[in-house]
């Protein structure tokens, strides 16, 4: 599902990670954990395609993206959905509007009230739909976020830090809903410093942890 072959990333000639190699099987929960400026973002933005490897082999959904070109790369990408930490919306749509964007930009009908209304119940959110983004709570927009980032019903959900910038209560909501995502069969890698989610996460569900580390990554043990 997500394959990383001998990858390594640099920033202004100095190497983030490298010689990475890991494989992450189809429906399988990870969280990606390491000190701040690690390259926790960078690693996902490698697995959502957003960013190409210096040097290795990136795999993704058994395609190789090695030297995929551009409108090969969008069509992929919107298989993966992403939940970024800061939650970007545009702030003159509605949430219903943000939400069903990425249907638009895939050229998909947007008239399935139906659907945005159910998916607004399932984060806990239904009837914000004509709400702004402004008008939302740190908790709300992260849930919106996740509601934006399924709409396409991706195979894999990329998380950036999800609960960073809210209460440990909303941080459970959330940890509930990727782990629904999970049991549904969607592949989850999820950023996180928080390690009691971590743990709090491996009491309910089969989930595995991946540490990066001067410049490595690394699996960690069963214990964290």
């Amino acid at each position: 599902m997500i394959e990383l072959e001998n990858v390594a990333m640099e920033f202004g000639g100095r190497a983030l990670f490298e010689d990475v190699s890991l494989s992450l099987a189809d429906g399988s929960f990870h969280f990606l954990t390491g000190p701040s400026g690690a390259g926790k973002t960078t690693l996902l933005k490698l697995c959502s395609l957003e960013l190409r490897a210096s040097t290795g082999r990136v795999k993704l959904l058994s395609q190789d993206v090695t030297e995929m070109d551009r409108d090969r790369i969008a069509g992929l990408r919107r298989r993966i959905g992403i939940v970024h930490q800061d939650s970007r919306f545009v702030d003159h749509l509605s949430v219903g509007e943000n939400i069903m964007l990425p249907l638009s930009v895939a050229g998909r009908s947007t008239k399935a009230a139906g659907d945005l209304d159910e998916l607004l119940g399932w984060v806990g959110l239904k009837g914000v739909e004509d709400r702004r983004p402004p008008e939302l709570s740190g908790g709300e927009r992260q849930r919106v976020a996740l509601a934006r980032a399924i709409i396409l019903s991706p195979e894999i959900v990329l998380a950036d830090e999800p609960t960073g910038n809210v209460d440990w209560e909303m941080s459970l909501k959330l940890l509930d809903l990727l782990i629904e995502l999970n049991r549904l069969g969607k592949t989850i890698l999820c950023a996180t410093h928080d390690m009691n989610l971590i743990r709090h996460a491996k009491s309910r569900a089969s989930t595995r942890v991946l540490r990066i580390r001067d410049s490595a990554v690394s699996l960690a043990g069963a214990g964290l």
